[in-house]
């Protein structure tokens, strides 16, 4: 017999896009990435090219047995757009969301580019976890959010390091972190 497929799963390819674009975004404008200050910015490029391409293709084409699997990346893709809007400077809008107004270095000039992709991460990662991957206990995703305190303490943490590389090896890809002092 065969597995029950789970369809393509566009949310949540959605929200690993929308992760890995937040990703490459604070590359190219030069404050690093996650992982580049402990891998070094092109092994980092490439662990988050690689996983992204991953979890996006097989998110397209796993059964619904793998549900499970997805429902945890969601959740975890949600609680980190959650720790950067509560763990760095923001303001709300007229509609009363919050909007980063700084994120590890971006400043306020990059925002109004971050913010949406950080919106549209957030908000397919949500949507993936309310319609998609049904056969995943429920429970699964609000596990996820628990992480969100370590997320934030390990985000700033992570900030920290890529300023203290960027004082000592100045280079493109962290060129506003050594500007920042």
């Amino acid at each position: 017999m065969r597995a029950e497929t789970a369809g393509s799963r566009p949310l949540t390819r959605l929200a690993t896009a929308g992760l890995a674009a937040q990703a490459f975004f604070e590359l190219g404008a030069g404050v690093g990435m996650p992982a580049a200050a402990v891998l070094g910015p092109v092994p980092a490029a490439g662990l988050w090219a690689l996983g992204t391409g991953t979890l996006w293709r097989t998110a397209g084409n796993r059964p619904a047995s793998a549900d499970a699997v997805f429902a945890v990346c969601n959740g975890v893709g949600l609680a980190t757009v959650l720790a950067q809007l509560r763990g760095w400077p923001r303001r709300r809008t007229r509609l009363g969301v919050p909007w980063l107004r700084e994120y590890e270095g971006l400043g306020p000039e990059l925002m109004r580019f971050y913010n949406p992709i950080l919106y549209v991460s957030g908000a397919a990662a949500l949507a993936a976890s309310l319609r998609e991957n049904r056969s995943a206990p429920r429970y699964l995703p609000l596990l996820a959010l628990g992480l969100v305190p370590l997320f934030i303490v390990t985000q700033h943490a992570e900030h920290w390091r890529l300023r203290e590389v960027a004082r000592r090896r100045p280079g493109w890809w962290n060129r506003r972190l050594w500007q920042l002092d």
